[in-house]
């Protein structure tokens, strides 16, 4: 009974160092895609498009792309537009959905924007701890 007893002990000693191992939960799995590569040939690498300047219908400059923002729970990603200032001293950051962007003879334009306009969005700041 003593021989019993101590082989169900060791095996539950067993079990209980193994247990965390399958305690993972369930597996993720990953779903791949194909792309067609001449889809993105007709696409905007964004070293290329931060930086670029924003002008309106006019052709008036209303700012600039300081940076794409790309969300967990949103499908489209966000421009940072800095507007206003002059050599970066009272420049304030607004935000805008890419796709209100459109490239027009290689220049990137927000129809319908102006420099007050932009400047009556609320502002955007950077999580400093980034």
């Amino acid at each position: 009974m003593r021989t019993l007893r101590s082989l169900v002990g060791m095996c539950i000693l067993l079990t209980s160092f193994s247990l965390p191992a399958f305690a993972q939960g369930a597996p993720q799995t990953v779903t791949l895609m194909k792309i067609d590569p001449s889809t993105l040939a007709t696409g905007y690498r964004t070293s290329k498009v931060v930086g670029s300047t924003i002008v309106n219908e006019a052709n008036e400059t209303v700012g600039k792309i300081d940076d794409l923002i790309v969300t967990p729970t949103e499908k489209v990603p966000f421009a940072v537009l800095s507007v206003g200032g002059f050599l970066g001293i009272g420049t304030k950051y607004v935000v805008v959905t890419f796709s209100s962007l459109q490239v027009k003879d290689k220049k990137m334009v927000l129809p319908g924007a102006t420099k007050d306009s932009l400047a009556a969005l609320p502002e955007f700041k950077y999580n400093t701890s980034d």
